[in-house]
């Protein structure tokens, strides 16, 4: 049973879209050259390099059997396809953004004989309709927030992560219409045939995710010390002791913790008696 998987060829995502199939043990052949068609170390998968505009829509009608795309895209086509999981990466919103000199300050300021140019005709149209508002929608492919400027439009929707390049415009955010980030998806028809294997892809790409910030703790420390570092150490299920072939009575510890609370319990469980202590970047958790 095999499936293909849709990857974006380019753009912000593509890069940390292999990054991510390649965590979770996909490896694909000559992932630099970025051809149409590339093998993976799993002779029953293959990725297919291709916009990440057209992702949704490949989906969809099944030329793929998986994507990676944004929501934004995904939302923007309106495809019928399964959304499997969050990859937690890309995110970013689409919001309604006006010239920051001008008296458009909300929703409620917003008439009907205003322009709004975007790159995301029919989410803008579906959110202005709504809030009762039809407006002429300006398509653009790009540079957006120059609308305003050159008497294009009267506003903007837009993406943006942190709005620095909208406020670098001289723009303002009225409103926001969607979050979005970049999602795990499925031919529906695919998952209800070759459902294994799109799972097995699904779980160690979870996997990833779930180990992005986690780090293992692994210490030695002496058995009398035990009761001491119980009630430091969190874990998913508790830590894991064993014990030590050593001269004294010794134990080693493992655990898994968060990574911003690595540098404390480093310092705590040292003052607690633990030595030989190691911090390990975990590749996949497994639930």
């Amino acid at each position: 049973m095999k499936i293909r998987i849709a990857v974006p060829s380019k753009g912000r995502i593509s890069d940390p879209s292999v990054a991510i199939l390649e965590k979770a043990g996909l490896k694909i052949e000559d992932p630099t050259n970025r051809r149409l068609f590339s093998k993976t170390n799993h002779e029953n998968i293959e990725v297919m390099f291709v916009r990440a505009a057209d992702i949704g829509s490949y989906v969809e009608d099944g030329v793929v059997d998986m994507g990676i795309s944004g929501l934004d895209l995904i939302s923007e086509a309106n495809v019928q396809v399964e959304i499997l999981s969050d990859l937690n990466f890309g995110k970013t919103s689409l919001v309604i953004a006006s010239p920051e000199d001008c008296k458009i300050d909300s929703i409620g300021d917003i008439n009907t004989n205003m322009t709004i140019a975007t790159e995301f005709p029919n989410l803008t149209k579906e959110y202005l309709r709504s809030h009762g508002l039809d407006l002429k929608i300006h398509r653009l492919s790009g540079s957006t927030e120059i609308a305003p400027h050159i008497g294009v439009a009267d506003l903007i929707s837009d993406l943006t992560s942190t709005g620095e390049t909208l406020k670098k415009n001289h723009l303002k955010i009225i409103d926001k219409i969607l979050d979005s980030s970049i999602m795990l998806i499925t031919n529906k028809n695919s998952y209800l045939k070759k459902k294994e294997i799109i799972d097995s892809v699904k779980i160690s790409i979870d996997g990833v995710i779930e180990a992005e910030n986690k780090r293992l703790l692994i210490m030695n420390l002496n058995k009398n010390d035990l009761s001491k570092i119980k009630d430091i150490l969190p874990s998913m299920a508790g830590p894991t002791v064993s014990e030590v072939l050593a001269k004294d009575e010794t134990l080693a510890i493992q655990v898994i913790v968060d990574e911003n609370r690595v540098f404390e319990l480093v310092n705590k469980l040292k003052n607690a008696g633990a030595r030989d202590i190691l911090v390990v970047q975990v590749e996949r958790i497994i639930n």
